[in-house]
C-alpha cells in the first residue's frame, strides 16, 4: 500500500448499520438464534418490559440522587441489559451469547444494597405513597415497572431462568428502599398513606 493509499484508508468511513431494517413491517421480530416471532409474543413483552425498566432507571439517574444510590443503579442497568439479551434469545441458543448471565451473586449484591441503605431509615409505620423528591418519585416509577417485568418474565416460564425472576423480585424491593433513602438523605419525609375516614 502506497503512502497515498494509506492516507485514504484512514478517512474511509465504516459502513453504518441502518436503524430501520423493514424486516419487522410484517409484525414479527427476530430473536437471537434466528427465530422470528410476533411482536406481541409474550417473550417480546418480557424483554421489552425489562428494556422499559432499564430506561426508567436511566431517567431516575438524571435526577438528584445520592452517589451511593447512583452507583447501585449503574450496575443494575448493566444487569438489565444482560437480562434483556438473554430473554431476547431462543432458549436453546443462550450459550451462544457468550456472556456472564445474571446469577445469585447479583441478587445478593442487591440484598447488600438494601441492607446498607436501610440502616438509617426510620421504621415503617404506614404504607408509603410514591412521592417526595423527584429522584425518589422516579425510583418508585421504576419499582412498579420492575414488578411488571417480573410478571412478564413469569409468563414465559419455565423457559426463563429462576435467577432472572429472583433478581427482578429483589430489584423491586431495592428500588423501594432506594426511593426511601433518597428522600431521607434529602431531608424529605416519605408520604404516608392515610386512608380517608369513612
Amino acid at each position: 500500500m502506497t503512502k497515498t493509499q494509506r492516507a485514504r484508508a484512514v478517512y474511509i468511513r465504516p459502513k453504518l448499520m441502518k436503524i430501520y431494517t423493514k424486516t419487522g413491517d410484517d409484525g414479527t421480530t427476530g430473536l437471537f438464534g434466528g427465530a422470528r416471532v410476533p411482536k406481541n409474543d409474550s417473550r417480546v413483552e418480557a424483554y421489552g418490559t425489562v428494556d422499559e425498566l432499564n430506561a426508567s432507571i436511566g431517567w431516575a439517574r438524571t435526577q438528584t440522587l445520592p452517589a451511593s444510590i447512583d452507583k447501585v443503579l449503574a450496575l443494575v442497568q448493566v444487569d438489565l441489559f444482560t437480562i434483556g439479551a438473554e430473554l431476547a434469545c431462543v432458549p436453546s441458543k443462550v450459550d451462544s451469547l457468550k456472556m456472564q448471565l445474571v446469577d445469585e451473586a447479583d441478587a445478593k449484591r442487591l440484598e447488600e444494597a438494601i441492607d446498607a441503605h436501610e440502616v438509617d431509615l426510620p421504621a415503617l409505620k404506614n404504607f408509603v405513597l410514591p412521592g417526595g423528591t423527584s429522584g425518589a418519585s422516579a425510583l418508585h416509577v421504576a419499582r412498579t415497572i420492575a414488578r411488571r417485568a417480573e410478571r412478564a418474565v413469569l409468563s414465559i416460564s419455565p423457559s426463563a431462568r429462576g435467577e432472572v425472576v429472583i433478581y427482578l423480585n429483589r430489584l423491586s424491593d431495592a428500588l423501594f428502599v432506594l426511593a426511601r433513602a433518597t428522600n431521607h438523605r434529602a431531608g424529605v419525609v416519605d408520604v404516608a398513606w392515610v386512608p380517608h375516614p369513612r
